[in-house]
């Protein structure tokens, strides 16, 4: 909270069996500058910021298939702050962004699709993944929103290619902390990744395009 330069207010607690440390955040932005999920345009990149897996990583540690020892070296990049990610993207054209948390990878860029009316086209060879992720959805592992994401994203998205069961898992991963997703000019994402990895970013990568259509949606390729 310190270094996101924000005050604790207030609070209650509750007694479960495993710690929890949640807020609500409240703030002004002037209505200029608000950015949304629904305005990615046709010849757009899209840019993620972070490593996706944390969902299913956190319930194999839980689960004993992952020793704790090699998750520790992923929590730093996961408790990093989006922060320094989106005052860098600040000073590109930045169309849209959404952040990629609990409904996946699919689940929320399927809502940029939808909302901006175009058809977005992911690159999964270009995704980037925390290790041992692929590995423990292939020895069985999973979290309780996969099966809730897949749903919600049925008849929304297609495939191009061919996904291995565990490799299709991870585009329903639902991520702790996760990073963002930005829609910029294709023009542009390049400079971004670059100014971003310079800004101490290190995994920002071009994963998608977007495209114009008449139904809007995902094409994995």
């Amino acid at each position: 909270m310190q270094e996101a330069g924000a005050s604790l207010a207030g609070g209650h607690s509750v007694d479960d069996l495993e710690p929890k440390y949640g807020l609500a955040v409240t703030g002004v932005v002037h209505p200029d500058k608000v950015l949304t999920n629904c305005n990615a345009r046709p010849g757009d990149a899209l840019v993620l910021t972070k490593l996706l897996g944390t969902g299913v990583l956190f319930n194999a540690c839980r689960s004993k298939k992952l020793p704790y020892r090699d998750l520790e070296p992923i929590l730093p990049k996961v408790a990093e702050l989006n922060k320094t990610a989106i005052e860098t993207a600040l000073a590109f054209e930045v169309h849209s962004c959404t952040d990629i948390t609990g409904f996946g990878l699919l689940g929320h860029t399927l809502e940029m699709a939808r909302g901006s009316k175009v058809r977005v086209e992911l690159s999964y060879g270009r995704l980037p993944v925390h290790p041992y992720v692929l590995d423990m959805y292939r020895r069985g592992e999973t979290t309780g929103s996969n099966k809730a994401n897949r749903k919600m994203a049925e008849g929304w998205w297609k495939k191009d290619l061919q996904l291995k069961r565990e490799e299709e898992e991870l585009l329903f991963d639902p991520q702790t902390s996760g990073g963002l997703l930005l829609s910029v000019p294709a023009s542009q994402a390049g400079d971004l990744v670059q100014k971003l990895k310079q800004a101490g970013v290190q995994d920002a990568v071009v994963i998608g395009e977007v495209a114009a259509t008449e139904e809007p949606g995902i094409t994995v390729i």
